[in-house]
């Protein structure tokens, strides 16, 4: 019988695999759980993976070279996430294993909360309710309508081409600047950044993004408008942001990730008065969970009969699939 590793920890696995999907991988074969407290990483991980043929990795468990060479038993590595940035791909495919991702399923989860974010920020319900729970009375004051308002969208993925409609659908204007598509008028950044009452990048976190937004871009912002960022704190000079929040350029910002560990907003930034963070939930809602746990199953299902499953980044280097009893 097969045995697959399962990374998260148990309040890892609780919000983020879920009782339907452990109850699929059981029914491929024996599933070996970590009981930590945290997800399972170098040496912790090496060990529990050792008599294991797939590991079903939780975000926060990185996939060094090391791993690969020291888990000669281990024929796929399935990653319950889109981001496989910690994972070193080359190393894996040197030894044969394959490694997959997850597709998104958390476009509608978080198109949501901008929506959500924006409404917030123009009429500032967040701040009213903490001057409330602090048994204040808040100071009514005058709030923006989505409708009307424009939006600037900085890069046109899966999320950005949800949030277009959305918006479109609420009456506001759209802007949108990606230079891989083509199936979208463009807008020059300076120009979306100038017009946009918010600024939402949805890039990618690659080489090229880091700090998209910097000096420079929040100096280009129209004054009083509001950023939101709910892709990956690397797209994000943090400092930049904080100069222009204090010098006013921006009228506020809310955040679901950041440069803290596990992608968190950085908790300065996020205790600011001027800002709205959440902990990195604009995808955990159960359908989008449950969209990439189940993906996995279906994954580890196809791996041990010997195929390729969707999802595969290398699978033209997985030799170690002779290894499966198929």
């Amino acid at each position: 019988m097969s045995r697959i590793l399962l990374t998260h920890s148990p309040e890892t696995r609780a919000n983020y695999y879920g009782d339907r999907a452990l109850a699929g991988l059981r029914a491929l074969g024996e599933v070996k759980l970590n009981e930590a407290e945290a997800p399972l990483e170098g040496a912790a991980l090496v060990a529990a993976a050792a008599d294991c043929q797939l590991i079903v990795s939780y975000r926060q468990s990185p996939a060094p070279a090391a791993l690969f060479e020291q888990l000669p038993k281990l024929v796929a590595f399935l990653r319950c996430a889109i981001d496989i940035r910690n994972v070193d791909v080359a190393a894996a495919s040197k030894a044969g294993v394959l490694v997959t991702q997850a597709s998104a399923g958390f476009v509608a989860s978080v198109s949501e909360i901008v929506v959500g974010f924006m409404i917030d920020l123009s009429r500032r319900v967040s701040a009213h309710a903490a001057a409330y729970h602090a048994g204040t009375v808040p100071l009514a004051t005058m709030g923006r309508e989505l409708r009307g308002s424009t939006l600037g969208v900085i890069g046109y993925g899966a999320i950005g081409r949800k949030l277009v409609r959305v918006a479109r659908a609420l009456g506001m204007k759209v802007l949108v600047n990606d230079p891989y598509v083509k199936d979208i008028e463009q807008t020059p950044v300076d120009e979306l950044l100038a017009q946009a009452d918010f600024v939402v990048p949805l890039a990618v976190a690659t080489a090229e993004t880091e700090n998209l937004m910097g000096e420079k871009e929040f100096g280009q912002m129209k004054r009083g408008a509001f950023f939101i960022n709910v892709s990956r704190g690397n797209l994000v000079d943090e400092a930049a942001l904080a100069r222009a929040l204090d010098s006013g350029r921006i009228a506020g910002c809310a955040l679901d990730v950041g440069r803290a560990p596990d992608q968190m907003p950085t908790p300065s930034l996020a205790a600011r008065p001027d800002v709205i963070a959440t902990p990195h939930t604009a995808g955990l809602t159960l359908p989008a969970i449950e969209h990439q746990s189940m993906e996995t199953v279906a994954q580890a299902a196809e791996v041990l009969k010997g195929r390729a499953p969707r999802g595969a980044v290398n699978a033209e280097s997985w030799t170690r699939v002779a290894k499966l009893k198929i």
